[in-house]
């Protein structure tokens, strides 16, 4: 700060306190004048009495702004090249700490250098925080991609929905909203709530979109536990899809399905005022919501900012669809299951009636996650067999009779003790047979002083 300014300062501020330097003034009378001088000039008492000491310290001089003290000129570039270098040696180190390094190094003097002053340097240069995050070994690449043509690549994500009175006894349980988007045109292929938290919803929703749409080339998914599952590569594998997952901590690289839950919070915001009961009506005005505000609004990440609706019917490249029984075959499950005593296997909390000629055998059971009702039973040297649910009557059924191979059968003696007959016979001959004694005093001689 220059002389006259400073001098200007310190006339303001001294004008400001003269009424205060009357000695004759008590303590409530300057108390009030105080209290007028922060009103007047909108300072803290605080700040007026501090004045008030630096004047009767220094005079006149205490009233003047110190100077800011700074980087000497010659070394301002030697020491930005410097913070660059430590920001470049640790992208995620703080201002504070290169100041703290800059400081230890002895570049600046410490207290001279300020955060806001060296942050605002770097951000200059192109290495602020944010910048820096672009460079760091995790991220993944910022650059745009989008497929040419329509179920190339299909993006989905879950997201949290309101809560409904469909819980026991009517509590409110939330429900969750699972979406799969087409890469190229934005189409929703599925969305749907649900009332649960795992690979069943995604499951159903993935199944929803194939049998609408047909069969993606490629599936584009997060890390979430309910896309990392056994059945999602199984399915894929069997549909001739190929499975991709995002890198960790990389949101950038699910950003159209993101960019769509945006969008769907304008839905959650709204349908709070209609006020949803069930299931059901939540996701009837979901479709409503999908075809006035989505479906047929133009996207402007499309092409002459056509609907979504527009660019998947116009897309030429041909879908390939699969019949019901492939696609129920796609998304069969397999399961472990042992065969208690009754010939029953345990699914789901329903007993099945497997066969007695099984029991205590483990079975590979196949099912439709979609029709429980029957389940196919495999086990090795058999043929694959219907397995129904057990149903318990009034009555006791006929009692099956055993297969053979679990027939006892009949013996005339035991195998155990004529085993163990012949060692045994041998084992009393060899305990006849002499044996030398361990102890001979056949050699010793009788003569001597000391006799044993």
């Amino acid at each position: 700060m220059g002389r006259t300014k400073a001098d200007e300062k310190a006339t303001n501020r001294f004008q400001m306190i003269a009424p205060l330097l009357d000695e004759e003034l008590d303590k409530q009378e300057r108390g009030r004048l105080i209290k007028q001088i922060c009103v007047r000039h909108g300072l803290s008492e605080r700040t007026i009495r501090r004045y008030l000491s630096q004047f009767k310290e220094k005079g006149f001089e205490g009233l003047k702004q110190k100077p800011y003290r700074s980087v000497p000129e010659e070394l301002q570039d030697e020491v930005l090249e410097q913070a660059i270098l430590l920001r470049r040696e640790v992208p995620s180190r703080s201002i504070a700490s290169i100041i703290q390094i800059l400081e230890w190094d002895g570049l600046v003097e410490k207290g001279v250098l300020k955060r806001s002053t060296l942050q605002e340097r770097l951000a200059k240069r192109g290495y602020s925080a944010r910048q820096m995050k672009m460079y760091h070994e995790t991220s993944g690449a910022v650059r745009r991609f989008q497929k040419r043509c329509r179920n190339a690549l299909w993006h989905s994500d879950i997201k949290y929905g309101p809560y409904l009175p469909i819980g026991p006894n009517g509590t409110k349980k939330q429900v969750y909203m699972v979406a799969f988007l087409d890469d190229a045109t934005r189409f929703p292929l599925h969305v749907s709530f649900y009332p649960m938290l795992d690979a069943r919803c995604v499951e159903d929703a993935f199944r929803e979109a194939v049998r609408k749409h047909g069969v993606p080339e490629r599936v584009y998914f997060d890390n979430g536990k309910q896309y990392r599952t056994k059945w999602m590569a199984r399915t894929c594998s069997k549909l001739g899809t190929r499975l991709l997952y995002a890198r960790p901590y990389s949101p950038e690289s699910t950003g159209k399905v993101e960019r769509f839950n945006r969008t769907f919070e304008e839905f959650l915001n709204e349908v709070k005022l209609e006020n949803p009961q069930t299931i059901e009506a939540l996701n009837q005005w979901l479709g409503v919501w999908l075809d006035e505000r989505y479906l047929h609004k133009p996207h402007q990440a499309l092409e002459k900012n056509i609907t979504p609706f527009e660019a998947y019917r116009r897309e030429g490249t041909p879908i390939r669809h699969v019949s019901a029984e492939e696609l129920a075959h796609a998304f069969l499950h397999s399961e472990t299951r042992k065969v208690d005593k009754a010939g029953c296997i345990s699914f789901q909390d329903v007993k099945y009636e497997v066969g007695v000629n099984f029991v205590g055998c483990k079975v590979d059971i196949t099912y439709d996650p979609q029709d429980t009702n029957e389940l196919t039973v495999d086990y090795p040297g058999f043929d694959s067999w219907k397995a129904k649910r057990m149903v318990i009557s009034e009555r006791t059924g006929k009692r099956p009779s055993l297969p053979e191979k679990m027939i006892k059968e009949p013996a005339g003696t035991s195998r155990l003790l004529q085993g163990a007959k012949n060692p045994n016979q041998a084992r009393k001959a060899a305990a006849m047979t002499p044996s030398v004694p361990a102890v001979s005093f056949r050699h010793i001689s009788k003569g001597g002083t000391r006799h044993v």
